[in-house]
């Protein structure tokens, strides 16, 4: 009991009390209060002695933006308002999903749109012309093709698919391709110097017109078509018995005339002190032969077109002077 009264009178006697300021000091001394303490050593004590004190915020530095504070647990913060200038980004809307609303079905357009048994009705349609289309082609393309197989062996279907409504007036494929080998020949009778005559051998002019293109990358028109032209001309204006049809089957044999007797002065056909008189043209025409997978059979002999001799005019004979 004695000690706890002394605890108690120790507590009621306080600074002021008695008039007599005194404070405690370390190590149990006692001694003057001074009568104007600093502030900022009052402060220190008292702030870290008193547990009720509210620290004071420290003053912020110069152009430091001060940062807010962070709310207290329950309260909610009011949105604050941008600062002038400041434009705020609209936030994101919410997707469809996330705020309960259900997607609308995607609009179904075209065959989809149909039931099931009218898309088979139109798929099934849509196959039944795509089917004709391709037969309508095939059979019109080899009604204009040259002749082949397959118009060999079936030349009644395809007309009766084309006549009389798909009737076709124009070849796809004109002039039809060559399915033969022409070669003009020629050969001369020349007068020698003593009065004599004597007959040159056959010359192959489309030979040595071929082996003169054979490598050349830019053949002159005249190599390729001068003595071609020129027999064909003459073919189409004069009948079997190589009687001219008119004023143009004349005109077609002076033409082949001409361009042999240049071919043959080319080969030099007649010597020295000779002339060349008459001139025989010839064709020789061999099959081109088939691919082994058609199976056609085509002659291999070569089938000659000859020509009666034809007598020079003056101004036509070549040879070399004597």
């Amino acid at each position: 009991m004695d000690a706890y009264d002394e605890e108690l009178d120790a507590r009621r006697e306080q600074p002021g009390d008695s008039g007599d300021p005194v404070s405690p000091l370390p190590g149990g001394a006692t001694g003057d209060v001074p009568e104007d303490p600093a502030p900022v050593a009052a402060a220190g004590p008292r702030e870290a002695s008193d547990p009720g004190a509210v620290p004071e915020a420290p003053a912020p530095a110069p152009g430091a933006v001060p940062e807010a504070p962070a709310p207290a647990p329950g309260v909610v913060r009011e949105a604050s308002a941008p600062a002038p200038g400041v434009v705020r980004e609209a936030s994101a809307p919410a997707p469809a999903g996330a705020r309960g609303a259900p997607e609308p079905a995607p609009l179904r357009t075209g065959i989809a749109a149909l039931s099931l048994r009218y898309q088979i009705t139109a798929a099934l349609a849509l196959a039944v012309v795509t089917v004709a289309a391709c037969v309508h082609l095939g059979m019109v393309f080899l009604h204009v093709a040259p002749m082949n197989i397959l118009t060999k062996q079936h030349g009644k279907a395809i007309d009766d698919w084309v006549y009389p409504e798909f009737e076709q007036n124009w070849k796809l494929f004109a002039p039809n391709p060559l399915q033969q080998n022409i070669d003009v020949q020629v050969r001369a009778e020349v007068r020698t110097g003593d009065g004599g005559e004597r007959t040159t051998g056959w010359y192959d002019l489309s030979a040595l017109d071929g082996a003169a293109i054979d490598g050349n990358v830019l053949p002159s028109h005249t190599q390729q078509n001068e003595l071609r032209r020129a027999w064909d001309f003459y073919v189409a204006s004069h009948d079997g018995e190589n009687r001219p049809g008119g004023l143009r089957g004349v005109l077609s044999e002076s033409y082949l005339r001409r361009v042999v007797v240049l071919r043959l002065a080319r080969e030099h056909a007649a010597g020295h002190g000779e002339t060349v008189d008459r001139v025989q043209v010839r064709s020789r025409t061999t099959n081109v032969p088939p691919p082994r997978w058609s199976g056609e059979q085509v002659p291999g002999a070569p089938v000659y077109h000859q020509l009666p001799w034809w007598s020079l005019p003056d101004g036509e004979r070549t040879g070399a002077s004597a």
